[in-house]
This record gives C-alpha cells, structure tokens and sequence, in this order.
C-alpha cells in the first residue's frame, strides 16, 4: 500500500472548493465525518489486493483522497459533470502522475475497469443496482448503503431481516455491516440513517445449475414470503418460468415446502431451484 492518511484533505474544505451544495434529489448526500472516512478503506481485508481500487460516487473527493492513500491506481466514477471537473482540477497532479481516473458517467452504464477492490459512498437511490453489478466479479467491496438495506443484505435465515436480497448477495460473498454511520456524518443529512457494509468474496457452498433460473427463482418465491413455499412454487411460475410447478412440488421435501421463504437457507433454496430446474419445466433456461 502506498502513502498515509495523515495530510487527508477536510471534507468541509472540499464542498467550499467545489462550490456546491449535496442535492437530496439527485441523491448527492457528501461524506464528511473524518473518522468515518478515515476508518473506510480499513474494513477491506487485510490482504486484499489494493493496486486499483474503484470507488463510485466519488462527489467532491473527500474519499477519494483517502483511497490515494491506501492504493497504487484509484478509479472513481461521478455521474454530476459539474463535480467531475472539479475532481480533474483538484486531483490533476494525481492524474497527472497516472494514480487516478475520473469516469464522467452514470456507474450503472460505463465500462467498469478490471479493478481489485471497491471502496465507495454510494447513490442510495442505485445502490442496489450497483451493488450486483459489482458482487459478481469477486472483489472485495466495502459500501455504504441506507442502513435497513446493509442489515437485510447481511441477515440470516429466520431473522427479520432475512429475505431475497440476503439470499442473492450472500451466493456471491460473505456479508457483513461494519459500522452503522449516523445521518449527521452526511451533507446534507439523509433522512435515514446508514451503514457500512464488507463483502469477503467466495464461492458458495452449494451448487445450482443456472445462476439466472436462480436469481428468478428466489425472486418468484419470495414476492410471497408469507405463503408456504408449497403456495408459493405454484403460484408465481409467471414469474419463475416454471412449466410444471406442480411437478416441483410433488417431488420436493414435505417439510420444506410447508415451510415460509423466510426460514429456508440458501443452500434449501439452491436444493429446491436445482430440483425445480429438473422436473418443473423452466422455459428459457
């Protein structure tokens, strides 16, 4: 790793510079608690390869500053033209030196570059969108999410919180939130308060037989957490693509189709979508 934090530019300092004010609207909520920034590229591994580190949203840098610290090669990626170009100037003896990109552009749409680690402060009104974008390379990612979003995205079977995001992050990464960050760390304040999340890659300990049939599997049987999972095979082959979801449960465990969506673990749901594939008659896969 390369540099230090200890001459961090102030986040404060950098909104004045850039002369603008966060705009809720376009979800521009700035960054600006020192510690929290300071402690953020600290939750990757500790032996996470760290010599092109992306970040999106990059706003007016102040994590970006940070990310120059801890990397050998930073890309960050802002949508608003106005605070990318203020990135260029504030940064140019950075870019100059060849240690940072800035991408002009919506995250969801630019080419993403082969990058080793994300650390970013992310549009929350995408997060989730960008959040699968980045989980299936295999990188380890810490990002900031609204924090009932972190927290389901980290729950376990039979918690509260558990549910198709829970189940379709963790078949790409270990999840875990690492500080929940009140709304005064933010300017303007959001109107919830958020968290950090870390995802430790890894390949799941089941297997399935089509990623694409899975992800629409959970998603068709989760829009009916509340029905059993008897009910909720048959009821939304619409959704899963399933021909013959009487099929799939006539051949499925008994007990685990009395069940709720909301107790079965992911490796159950892997058992099931893999059976399901089998004999129910999934179209287009």
């Amino acid at each position: 790793m390369a540099g230090s934090e200890t001459n961090a530019r102030d986040p404060d300092a950098l909104i004045r510079r850039a002369g603008v004010r966060g705009n809720p609207d376009f979800d521009q909520h700035f960054l600006v608690d020192d510690r929290v920034l300071d402690r953020l590229p600290g939750y990757l591994p500790a032996d996470a390869d760290t010599s092109h580190v992306l970040e999106v949203g990059a706003g007016t840098g102040a994590l970006t500053d940070r990310l120059l610290a801890v990397a050998d090669r930073v890309t960050a990626i802002e949508r608003d033209p106005e605070l990318a170009a203020f990135l260029r100037e504030e940064f140019a003896d950075a870019i100059d030196e060849g240690q940072l990109t800035i991408v002009e552009g919506d995250a969801l749409d630019v080419d993403l570059p082969a990058f080793t680690a994300s650390v970013s402060n992310l549009p929350y009104g995408i997060s989730s969108e960008i959040a699968f974008r980045l989980l299936p390379t295999g990188r380890p990612l810490v990002l900031m999410f609204q924090q009932e979003f972190g927290e389901r995205m980290a729950a376990d079977a039979g918690e509260d919180e558990y549910g198709r995001l829970s189940v379709t992050a963790g078949h790409y990464a270990d999840i875990e939130v690492a500080e929940t960050v009140p709304r005064e760390a933010f300017d303007p304040q959001p109107r919830v308060e958020s968290a950090v999340v870390q995802t430790t890659p890894r390949d799941p300990d089941y297997s399935v037989p089509d990623d694409e049939f899975f992800m629409s599997f959970l998603k068709a049987v989760f829009t009916q957490r509340r029905k059993t999972m008897r009910n909720a095979v048959r009821n939304t082959a619409h959704i899963s693509g399933l021909g013959e979801p009487d099929a799939v449960v006539k051949a499925a465990d008994e007990d685990l189709m009395s069940r709720r969506a909301g107790t079965v673990t992911p490796a159950e749901f892997a058992q099931l979508a893999t059976l399901a594939y089998d004999v129910g008659d999934p179209g287009g896969y």
